[in-house]
């Protein structure tokens, strides 16, 4: 059996709530994706447009700083969680693909919206990552349960 891992952002929890459904019914490790800076509340305030979600979403070349990295040495499968901000992943989950050695892994993406679907999201990760091995991607909404994997 391979050794698998759900890394995930989640800003308010949403996210959070559904990795550790996720790798309850994967039987996997669980990793959260943080940022160097916490997002507050006024951070993540999508209508103001100098908010730092929205600059950082605006920019494509932006890149937060993790506090800290995952070792993936062990895991031969990652399923990698996010929020949709913007129709796509926030620019967090480019810094951890950036910095990881995702060499010989599988990823599966999956995302948590209030009505966005995954499929921009998932374009632009395989265009910006060709070199990932990205099978697919969820949005999970509701429980969630094994029939993901």
């Amino acid at each position: 059996m391979s050794k698998k891992l759900v890394a995930y952002f989640s800003a308010s929890g949403v996210t959070a709530k559904a990795a550790k459904g996720l790798a309850s019914a994967a039987g996997a490790d669980v990793f959260a994706i943080e940022p160097a800076e916490p997002y507050t509340d006024a951070d993540l305030d999508w209508k103001n447009k100098q908010s730092r979600s929205t600059v950082e979403m605006q920019q494509p070349a932006s890149r937060p700083a993790l506090k800290k990295m995952a070792d993936l040495a062990a895991y031969e499968t990652l399923y990698i969680g996010f929020p949709i901000w913007w129709g796509v992943a926030p620019h967090i989950i480019k810094t951890f693909l950036d910095t990881g050695d995702f060499r010989g892994k599988k990823i599966m993406l999956f995302a948590t919206s209030g009505g966005s679907g995954i499929e921009k999201a998932l374009t632009d990760l395989r265009t910006t990552y060709p070199k990932l091995d990205i099978v697919g991607g969820k949005r999970l909404a509701g429980a969630v349960t094994a029939d993901i994997l």
